[in-house]
């Protein structure tokens, strides 16, 4: 730690309004999962649209509780924060590091669904050994740029890829519409005689979380918020209901309208289906542009990156190392740092196919998040709000992490863990420093 920049971090500017807010959490949520999702959930069949249901109630049921906490603590503007003011320093710590592990390992997974949408342009690229992982180390980085230039600059790419991605949402949705009118349930899979089973919906329970991560992304950088208390709670509101029911539809549409060994096996599922019922150019189109929503999901969570750990350093709770920032105001170090981490996680797994590299990620991510998700709803019940809800969401992130698997759960525990000696020296740093300052002035 050295320099007179690092041992005072400057409060933030709060820049960001409600329109970029609602892009932030729509951006982030509508990345990756709607247009992978359904390769991953088509062996589930109607117990994925069941999965469905219950994340996208979980979701809504937990986003209510961060928008309670928001008003009942408005001094704690973000999420972490949140569980620090209610949990104690140590708890806040530790999830606030999962959550920033969550972030960084999603940006593998963002930058890998991209380079998988924008393969199907460029026939034979997803098989030319490391070129998918070179691509998308590439994307990290440029988008790594792009929040160095600053949270208004982020929020405007932001703005301008949610336009674009709704695009390919709103041809899937017409599509499927057109093709119901015509055949009817002829083109659906049928329901399981056996009917739905528990585990299969645990399953696909947890895989649909994923594309419902972030609706808590305009709390993270509420610091940075214009008027966060009542930003926040529109944003997280609007954003995570609109877009649980396009994913309903969407997703679970083309899952079950897509022969499950042709969903399986596609590395851009929307693509295929498109191409099925369509034609292969505009099949071509759409996955430019659900590359394009995996851009601007990453350019989201690349934010993100930089602002968990900046706001950590906010609360004395990580070294000022972190805190270091640049003039237009974006933490340099975290971002750097954040980026480097997912690029080794990037390449480590650069052997697998793009498809096992995705659900793996997905995973990790989501298993992390869990951590973040449980503490806002346990925080919640130990202020006594919405009392019923705090507890349904306790049982629904308990019950989402048994869906991940107890070996992902573990990972996820340890990684959390693994922060531990840098949340001790900063506690011992500033208990020095106060000390100094004591008999400085004594």
């Amino acid at each position: 730690m050295s320099g007179r920049s690092d041992r005072r971090v400057p409060a933030p500017r709060r820049v960001l309004g409600f329109w970029m807010c609602l892009a932030l959490v729509m951006g982030n949520m509508i990345g990756s999962g709607v247009f992978l999702l359904p390769a991953s959930l088509a062996p589930f069949g109607w117990n994925a649209v069941a999965g469905w249901i219950v994340t996208i109630a979980g979701a809504l049921v937990l986003a209510y509780l961060l928008v309670r906490l928001t008003r009942a603590l408005p001094a704690e503007p973000d999420a972490v924060g949140l569980v620090r003011r209610s949990l104690g320093p140590t708890p806040g710590f530790m999830i606030g590091w999962s959550y920033w592990v969550s972030v960084w390992t999603a940006n593998v997974t963002l930058a890998v669904a991209c380079v998988s949408n924008f393969s199907v342009l460029a026939p034979g690229f997803s098989t030319v050994p490391f070129a998918p992982a070179m691509a998308a180390l590439a994307l990290i980085w440029a988008l790594t740029l792009v929040s160095l230039k600053g949270a208004q600059a982020a929020g405007g790419l932001q703005v301008a890829t949610l336009l674009l991605k709704l695009i390919p949402l709103v041809v899937v949705s017409v599509i499927i519409a057109l093709v119901l009118a015509r055949s009817g349930v002829a083109e659906v899979a049928p329901f399981p005689d056996g009917g739905l089973t528990l585990g299969a919906v645990g399953a696909s329970a947890t895989l649909t979380l994923w594309a419902l991560l972030g609706f808590e992304s305009a709390s993270i950088v509420g610091g940075k918020v214009d008027n966060p208390e009542k930003t926040i709670a529109r944003a997280t509101m609007v954003g995570t209901a609109a877009t649980g029911l396009v994913y309903l539809i969407v997703c679970s549409g083309i899952a079950l309208m897509l022969p499950v060994a042709i969903a399986s096996a596609s590395d851009a599922p929307f693509a295929t289906f498109v191409e099925r019922y369509w034609a292969r150019e505009p099949a071509l189109l759409v996955a430019a542009f659900a590359g394009i929503a995996a851009l601007g999901a990453l350019n989201g969570f690349i934010l993100l990156q930089g602002e968990v750990p900046l706001a950590m350093v906010h609360a004395g709770t990580l070294p000022r190392w972190f805190g270091k920032i640049n003039g237009k105001d974006a933490p340099t170090r975290a971002l750097i740092l954040s980026s480097l981490l997912a690029s080794v996680l990037l390449l480590a797994n650069s052997s697998r196919s793009m498809g096992s590299l995705f659900t793996l990620m997905a995973l990790l991510s989501t298993s992390a998040t869990l951590w973040l998700y449980l503490a806002i709803a346990i925080a919640a019940a130990k202020h006594r709000i919405a009392l019923p809800l705090a507890l349904i969401g306790i049982a629904y992130a308990l019950w989402t992490m048994w869906g991940a698997g107890i070996q992902v759960s573990l990972l996820s525990l340890a990684l959390m863990v693994s922060g531990l000696p840098l949340y001790f020296l900063a506690r011992r740093s500033a208990a020095a420093e106060q000390a100094s300052h004591q008999r400085a002035i004594g």
